[in-house]
């Protein structure tokens, strides 16, 4: 557990810093002075910075482990440099009772590897008609509470739900779409959709969704999360909310980050999202977004999905793909085009979910746990999705020339890849 990093490009979000150093670890946590003793590992100036944080993680378990496994997740977050992954409640059953939270939560500790935090329900079955136990879950250990991507349509429910959180201090995560327009939608509107005959929904939908609930963080003043913005129209008014003092962050996914409505060309079900990918335009302007600091968050969303659900007609298809091992390689895509540096890009992905969360995480100050990813930033490599660590393989990268790979990945000073 006592290890000495040399000669390594160190990434530090918190103080916004890169530089050429040493890191130091003893008994699992970052220190100022080399242990005695300690093992060296010769970073030749690669990259070095805290783990991954990956809030929005699907997995399997308990229902579909077919997909997605904490054992099959665990080793595809290793792999990708991820060292906390923040779970979602959308699994069968729904994570909404403490007795289902506490098997999740023991079935990670067994085989994950890798930190584990689980997010719980809003609402019964993720069902939008009642809420849950919201102080129970918690002391069962929930870090937040959402219904995922089925929107508490009733507004009365939501903010009864909303209320009730903010009196307890518990963090509610909203997927922000209007429910009616995006029904059945497979695309944004425009022409390409219009072109391939897609039902497709504006992304003023989104637009709608957000402002409502800003309109109900008003009235109950809870904390709130918007865990995809993927539009310019989404934009000013999340900014209006965080400049009037509301108690919001805001996330994107990487694949709305990396990839435009184009994509889906050829009916290419592994590109079919939820929400769907928005046009090259809204693209550059979140984008933007996660630079300035306006949008908080980059996610993987991991939805796992096997070849049975995506080998179907697109608008059948099931939305989501696989991001755990692929999010560090098309996160640089966005340093290499010169939209950000190192040390702005692990702010949205280590930093800012850690202390959205409350999780002891994201540094490397003396003192932080020792989760650490070292990576060349510069490797290149064709993505083969057949070798990824994860059941399903549903990932639209595949067959793409990506740059970043992890060379190790650490949890509490314990190497967990290469294992």
């Amino acid at each position: 557990m006592d290890l000495t990093f040399r000669d390594a490009r160190l990434i530090d979000p918190e103080t916004a810093t890169e530089r050429r150093g040493d890191l130091h670890v003893r008994a699992g946590r970052i220190v100022s002075d080399p242990p005695d003793g300690a093992e060296v590992i010769d970073c030749a100036g690669k990259c070095l910075a805290p783990g991954i944080v990956d809030l929005g993680v699907k997995v399997s378990e308990p229902g579909e482990r077919h997909k997605e496994s904490f054992r099959s997740a665990g080793r595809a977050a290793a792999r990708g440099g991820v060292t906390t992954i923040v779970t979602r409640p959308d699994t069968d059953p729904a994570i909404d009772t403490p007795e289902v939270l506490e098997f999740v939560a023991r079935r990670a500790q067994a085989d994950a590897g890798v930190n584990v935090v689980p997010m719980a329900a809003l609402t019964k079955g993720r069902a939008g008609a009642e809420m849950v136990e919201i102080g129970l879950l918690m002391d069962a250990g929930a870090a937040a509470f959402t219904d995922c991507d089925r929107v508490v349509a009733d507004t009365r429910v939501l903010s009864r739900a909303l209320t009730y959180a903010r009196g307890l201090g518990a963090l509610v995560v909203g997927h922000v779409q209007e429910p009616g327009l995006s029904r059945g939608a497979a695309a944004t509107s425009g022409k390409f959709a219009s072109l391939y005959g897609l039902p497709s929904v504006s992304p003023m939908a989104e637009r709608m969704g957000l402002d409502r609930d800003i309109s109900l963080l008003e009235m109950t003043g809870a904390r709130y999360h918007a865990d995809q913005i993927t539009s310019a129209r989404a934009l000013p008014p999340l900014e209006r909310a965080k400049a009037n003092g509301l108690d919001i962050t805001a996330g994107v996914g990487i694949h709305h980050l990396t990839l435009n409505e184009m994509d889906v060309s050829g009916y290419r079900t592994f590109f079919k999202l939820k929400p769907p990918l928005r046009s090259e335009e809204d693209r550059l302007a979140v984008v933007e977004a996660v630079a300035t600091g306006l949008i908080d968050v980059i996610s993987s969303m991991h939805t796992p999905q096997d070849e049975e659900s995506k080998r179907l007609p697109f608008e059948e298809a099931a939305s989501g793909a696989v991001g755990l091992e692929t999010l560090l390689p098309a996160a640089l895509r966005l340093v290499h085009a010169g939209h950000m540096d190192l040390a702005t890009l692990w702010r949205a992905l280590s930093l800012n979910p850690a202390k959205r969360l409350g999780l002891d995480a994201g540094t490397l100050v003396p003192g932080a746990p020792a989760d650490l990813v070292l990576f060349d930033p510069h490797a290149p490599f064709l993505l083969d999705r057949f070798t990824l660590a994860s059941k399903s393989k549903n990932t639209p990268f595949d067959g793409a020339r990506m740059e970043g790979r992890v060379k190790g990945t650490w949890v509490g000073g314990r190497r967990v890849y290469p294992a």
